[in-house]
């Protein structure tokens, strides 16, 4: 389909008006390609297939004309989103909720593996019209009888290719199944193979076929660098980052909504002003804060990708990746924030050391090198400050009235016949909260010389920083690795769901490489699943699907195979974490001794 359109702003694509509305109000004005093309045929009931990467506006692509089919007279489920990971399932639902604030009682519901049924069934039963969902935890709830798709007439595969190389191909079938066949399909795909073809010639009737470049490009007026972080040093490095910045304000992107509220806590503890926006917030909460960002009442706002969508703040001169987002696309966007309205910007990414190839990979992408730059120091804080009250010199002299300090300052230095040099650099120091040594300014010194230590140290070669392109980062690993230690009775077999998807019989969860092997205190005697332990390495410990291995379940613990690096912090927030009401207590394997005696 052709992309060559008159269209120019959200108003010219005929949508509700209670839609345009929402999408105002979230500052959106220009519709994306992707918008343009696919909206269109959508509203006017058409099914589409749409080959367009993660951040080209998609979700909106298919969230507006999804809305407008919903009836919010009818509490059923009327739209079903399908999504390949929880992460996605999430963001999605967030950005649809976000498109009906104006539409009355319409009910936008996240279901996915590793978080507790009980939540999901009660907003389902309080009437859900539109569902966004991993396939695995979509069919047990169709098999629960929790879910019915009797009254849905809008279906979205979205990130298709990636759902059935995940195996969902069978549980996209079965759902699809239980829907009306009267009914309208939206199929997005980042590549369109051979499978997806076959997905769209069984399930999608004569669909117009829309097709969008990947958005490769950044803005030429935003200095982009990087530093490489360790996870344990990260919030003291932000705190540096952003007391030595000259930028009005700021926006800290973090990956997960836990972690933003986590680090603007942490901001507003050290006295930054800061606020956090999320999934979570309320649409007027989020209008208040982004008001209060643009008038200058707040400096930096804490924020995941999908609370940020269409924020449009001239004062934004600093966007901090705490996280390093996972898809090229997400980071143009993000780094977008800043360098408007003919302004310049910086923006600075944290890539975690074994991170390497995923920022390799965005720099490919956007055709950019970006700049390696030095955490700043307990002592570039302290020099920042004091320069910029030094500055503010000038203009006091000019304004006057200074006698009061001239008469103390004086009768100070003639008390104590000490160097006025001095004296002024004991001043200037208490200006910018420099009190001397104590313990908290050894504690901030002592962690920037680990900080500092930690990126000098020589690295070992990682499989996760091996050259190779991303989307190679979940290849399967041999069934009969360390088979070993495997145990003889395992509650593995079976079909397995959760967000990273559908286990095939006698297999266990593969993927990624296997790296550290990890002990849980908790097996199916206490009631776990391979799920459950998924959900809580992901959610609790920041972990990504592909950096969980196989999963070996006995009566009282498992072993679960990491590939990724953990600092304590997360080894201490995963210990916490409880499945089937016990923590987890992870540590590293010592061996099969122990496993014959826990058996």
């Amino acid at each position: 389909m052709s992309l060559q359109s008159p269209v120019s702003s959200f108003t010219d694509l005929q949508l509700p008006e209670s839609l345009l509305a929402a999408v105002l109000d979230l500052g959106f004005t220009v519709p994306s390609q992707i918008q343009i093309a696919a909206i269109p045929p959508l509203l006017a009931g058409r099914d589409i297939t749409g080959v367009a990467q993660t951040g080209t506006g998609k979700t909106a692509a298919f969230g507006l004309p999804l809305l407008a089919k919903v009836d919010p007279a009818l509490a059923a489920v009327q739209a079903l989103v399908l999504t390949p990971t929880r992460e996605l399932a999430m963001q999605v639902a967030d950005a649809v909720a976000s498109f009906a604030t104006h539409l009355g009682d319409v009910n936008v519901v996240a279901v996915y593996g590793g978080s507790p049924y009980g939540p999901q069934i009660h907003a389902l039963k309080a009437g859900a019209q539109v569902v966004v969902g991993t396939p695995g935890r979509v069919m047990d709830h169709l098999e629960k009888g929790t879910l019915t798709l009797a009254d849905v007439k809008f279906l979205v595969l979205d990130e298709a290719d990636e759902m059935l190389r995940m195996g969902f191909a069978e549980d996209v079938d079965t759902i699809f199944g239980q829907a009306p066949k009267q009914r309208q399909v939206a199929l997005f795909s980042a590549t369109m193979p051979p499978g997806i073809r076959r997905v769209a010639q069984q399930h999608l009737s004569d669909p117009v076929e829309i097709a969008v470049d990947r958005q490769s490009s950044t803005v030429t007026s935003v200095t982009q660098q990087y530093a490489i972080v360790p996870f344990k040093h990260k919030t003291g490095a932000l705190v540096r980052v952003l007391a030595t910045s000259d930028a009005e304000a700021a926006i800290v992107f973090c990956r997960t909504r836990s972690a933003a509220e986590e680090v603007g806590a942490v901001l507003v503890a050290r006295g930054i002003s800061a606020a956090t926006i999320s999934g979570d917030v309320a649409q007027k909460d989020r209008e208040k804060i982004v008001e209060r960002l643009r008038s200058g009442s707040l400096d930096v706002l804490v924020a995941t990708d999908v609370a940020a969508r269409g924020l449009d703040v001239d004062r934004i001169g600093l966007v901090v990746n705490f996280d390093l987002p996972t898809e090229a696309e997400a980071y143009v966007h993000r780094i977008g924030r800043t360098g408007r309205a003919g302004r310049t910007g910086t923006a600075v990414s944290f890539v975690a050391p074994h991170e390497r190839s995923k920022l390799r990979h965005i720099e490919r992408t956007i055709k950019t090198s970006l700049v390696e730059m030095a955490v700043p120091s307990p002592a570039d804080v302290s020099a920042h400050r004091a320069r910029a009250l030094l500055g503010r010199v000038d203009a006091r002299l000019a304004a006057g009235r200074l006698n009061l300090y001239d008469g103390l300052v004086a009768q100070y230095l003639a008390e104590h016949e000490l160097d006025p040099a001095a004296v002024l650099a004991a001043v200037v120091a208490l200006g910018v909260g420099d009190e001397g040594p104590s313990p908290r300014r050894d504690a901030e010194l002592a962690e920037h010389e680990e900080l500092t230590a930690a990126q000098r140290a020589p690295r070992r070669p990682a499989r996760d920083d091996v050259d190779r392109p991303a989307h190679d980062s979940r290849r399967r690993v041999s069934a009969d690795r360390d088979a070993s230690r495997r145990p003889t009775t395992s509650r593995t077999a079976g079909r397995i769901r959760d967000d990273e998807g559908p286990v095939k019989k006698g297999r266990t969860p593969h993927r990624g490489p296997v790296g550290t092997r990890y002990r849980v205190a908790v097996g199916f005697n206490t009631g776990a699943e391979p799920r459950g332990i998924v959900g809580a390495l992901t959610n609790e410990g920041g972990l990504r699907g592909a950096d969980i291995g196989k999963i070996d379940m006995f009566p009282s613990f498992s072993l679960v195979d990491i590939s990724a690096s953990m600092d304590s912090a997360q080894v201490d927030r995963i210990s916490r974490a409880r499945v089937g009401g016990k923590p987890l207590r992870i540590r590293v394997d010592e061996g099969p001794r122990q496993h014959r005696d826990a058996r």
